[in-house]
């Protein structure tokens, strides 16, 4: 069912559809994928507004079936999701342990994992697609989903990621191409999945983290055929791989507890390596100015900066990694890389840090983000501007400069886990009810 309010705010005139037009034709200005059109949380084109709340800047609010926590994937007028929803009666699960320990056990609901459309004018449902129904096979952290990868799009193709439950190609009607099966995942203390495939040409990359043989795995994103599949020496992990393109060269970039890893997206050959982060990998890493960084923060605590020229073999301890740090770094959101700084939030608590790339050096903060407190939703940039939105439904507004202003502080009536997409005037804030979409009300 959809909430519909009504606003000031009139249907796109003529100049807004040419505009929408010309996004259509634009990779670099739509959301079509886990952090954005750089992989950073940036928005070059973005104009999103600075404040709202549930009556104001408020186009439409959208109840959403089921839970999720993937982020919004923007392509054109069309807005993509997945769910996991419960179906049926409530039942106990299975368990193959000892005789009498599964009367402990949580009754809980077969889930139909779906997949859905949404028109981006209006926030109608326009189709939903069981992709799989079953029992879920694994529990997962109280504050989990049974959906918290984000689909991906080229904007022909919807690749939605349910790990232990699948992986289904789409075209953007909702017709199913193709779908596969990689098998069950076993993850640290059964908190469940999260990692999102990543999206490079035609290569599709899944990356399986978890408590048996853990691999990295490239797929035909037409076909579905496997081109490479790499076992890695790895233990769970819930971190996105981001593909590079360095001097003409893709390299997947895929954290682990035992080493940050590039692999050559055409073979799965492995470029360079280096140790240094934690265990439980969850944020993604982020590139510009020909460096990758990435942070960890759970048994140990550090960020890490590595130069692509030159990286070859392991790298640890050399002079490619251009700096570390180990104070204030991140867990559960994922670093934000604008034109000015570099930013990461303490853990996944509301201190912020403000680095300069180059040299990891304070460029302002660390800052107590006053009003939020859990944040698990990464930060996104656009305008000028950091967007950083807790679990509470509250999101700061800052500019992006060396002594950030608090533009506004604005709340919602949901809980937020997702991170925010960023797509022309708009913010699209996905809660655990609603999808929201912001925009500045026109006079």
């Amino acid at each position: 069912m959809r909430t519909a309010l009504t606003l000031a705010i009139a249907l796109l005139p003529l100049t807004g559809t040419l505009a929408r037009a010309e996004e259509a034709l634009d990779p670099a200005r739509q959301w079509g994928q886990w952090r954005g059109p750089r992989a950073t949380g940036v928005a070059p084109h973005a104009q999103p507004p600075t404040q709202w709340s549930e009556r104001r800047n408020l186009r439409w609010k959208t109840a959403l079936p089921g839970k999720g926590h993937g982020t919004p994937i923007i392509w054109g007028d069309r807005i993509f999701l997945t769910a996991a929803i419960p179906a049926g009666e409530a039942v106990k699960p299975r368990y193959s342990g000892r005789p009498g320990a599964h009367d402990n056990l949580p009754v809980t609901h077969r889930q139909r994992f779906v997949a859905l459309a949404l028109d981006r004018s209006d926030g109608r449902i326009l189709w939903q697609k069981t992709l799989h129904e079953a029992l879920p096979r694994e529990g997962g952290h109280e504050s989990a989903s049974l959906a918290s990868a984000s689909p991906v799009t080229d904007g022909r193709h919807l690749f939605a990621f349910f790990g232990s439950h699948g992986l289904y190609c789409l075209d953007l009607a909702g017709n199913l191409l193709w779908q596969t099966n990689l098998g069950q995942m076993h993850t640290k203390h059964g908190h469940g999945e999260g990692a999102s495939p990543a999206l490079y040409g035609d290569t599709l990359l899944v990356n399986w983290d978890h408590q048996d043989q853990s691999f990295l795995i490239a797929f035909d994103k037409t076909t579905g055929k496997v081109r490479w599949k790499l076992e890695r020496d790895e233990v769970t992990s819930w971190s996105t791989p981001i593909v590079v393109n360095h001097k003409g060269h893709a390299q997947a970039i895929v954290p682990g507890t035992r080493r940050l890893r590039a692999y050559d997206t055409a073979t799965g050959k492995v470029i360079w390596e280096c140790g240094g982060l934690s265990a439980n990998i969850c944020a993604s890493p982020v590139y510009g100015r020909g460096m990758v960084f990435v942070g960890s923060s759970y048994n140990t605590r550090a960020m890490l900066a590595v130069r692509l020229n030159g990286a070859r073999g392991d790298i640890t301890g050399t002079d490619r990694v251009a700096w570390r740090r180990t104070r204030g770094t991140p867990y559960v959101p994922s670093p934000l890389l604008t034109d000015h700084a570099l930013y990461f939030l303490a853990h996944y608590q509301n201190v912020l840090s403000r680095v300069d790339p180059e040299t990891g050096d304070n460029a302002g903060g660390p800052y107590r983000l006053t009003g939020l407190r859990n944040i698990y939703a990464s930060p996104v940039a656009a305008a000028g501007r950091v967007y950083i939105t807790d679990r509470d439904g509250t999101t700061l507004v800052m500019t992006d400069e060396a002594e950030p202003k608090y533009l506004s502080l604005n709340r919602l009536d949901d809980r937020f886990s997702a991170s925010p997409a960023l797509v022309g005037h708009e913010l699209y804030l996905r809660g655990e009810k609603h999808l929201y979409c912001i925009t500045q009300a026109q006079e």
